[in-house]
């Protein structure tokens, strides 16, 4: 005689993990919380909440000198996520196509796994003692561009393993030319990737720190200048709270506007 089974049984795995599920997306987005409750609290410093004021951002508005650190910024991160969509769509539609396309593809993953400190010092070395490059605005994009370069090439990958290329044989019986087979054929496959390497490219250029406190020169870029000013405990270490709350919107922001694009049409 078969024992029927109970139909709790067996649940307490997925019920475990859906708790560790909560506890890890408390974790990312508790500390986020919670720096936009203390931009608006009059003593941030203290760590208790209240009395709400915007007085930091008042202050914000008013003190000037993060505008320079801010245009740099966006400057390189425009840069970075420009060329790594370019770079990344021509590698990652090359990718699956190739012979050695495992050994390829842990090449330029590499960087993922070297610490920023090492990697920075690296690059410090090599763009100041053997290739003779300025420090600055150039050595920043080029730093920039190893860090962020692998997330935009795997995001390429992932919509570029999956599309079929005997379309592109089809539209090349057709009487397509090189160009039109990409932009109408295997552009509108891709364009979920492309646009995710972009974006991936932009964020990263835009938040880096470790590798441009070896490679900024006499720059400054936003987060330097927030770290320095955080670093220092002086009298503007509460604008920072407001200061990064601000780019914290923005992110969210553009990220929500790019999810949009890609997927408010389906």
């Amino acid at each position: 005689m078969k024992t029927r089974r109970h139909p709790t049984r067996g649940l307490w795995p997925i019920r475990f993990g859906c708790f560790a599920g909560y506890v890890v997306i408390a974790l990312i987005y508790a500390p986020i919380l919670w720096l936009a409750v203390m931009s608006v609290s009059a003593e941030p410093l203290s760590g208790i909440p209240g009395p709400f004021t915007s007085v930091w951002y008042d202050g914000l508005l008013r003190q000037v000198r993060w505008l320079k650190p801010l245009q740099l910024s966006l400057v390189v991160a425009s840069i970075v996520g420009v060329t790594c969509m370019v770079c990344a769509t021509l590698v990652g539609r090359a990718v699956p196509r190739v012979r050695w396309r495992g050994l390829l593809l842990l090449s330029t993953t590499v960087p993922l796994f070297v610490p920023g400190v090492v990697m920075g010092t690296a690059l410090f070395l090599y763009f100041r003692s053997l290739i003779g490059l300025k420090l600055g605005l150039w050595s920043l994009i080029a730093g920039h561009l190893v860090w962020a370069f692998p997330f935009a090439l795997l995001a390429v990958i992932v919509v570029a393993s999956r599309f079929d290329s005997r379309l592109l044989s089809a539209a090349s019986d057709l009487g397509a030319s090189a160009w039109q087979r990409f932009w109408h054929v295997e552009f509108p496959a891709l364009r979920a990737g492309i646009i995710a390497a972009g974006l991936f490219g932009f964020l990263l250029s835009f938040n880096e720190l470790s590798r441009s406190i070896f490679l900024r020169g006499r720059s400054t870029t936003l987060s330097l200048y927030a770290w320095g000013e955080a670093s220092s405990h002086s009298t503007n270490v509460p604008l920072i709270y407001a200061l990064n709350t601000l780019i914290l919107g923005a992110s969210i922001v553009v990220v929500v506007a790019m999810f949009n694009c890609l997927f408010g049409r389906r």
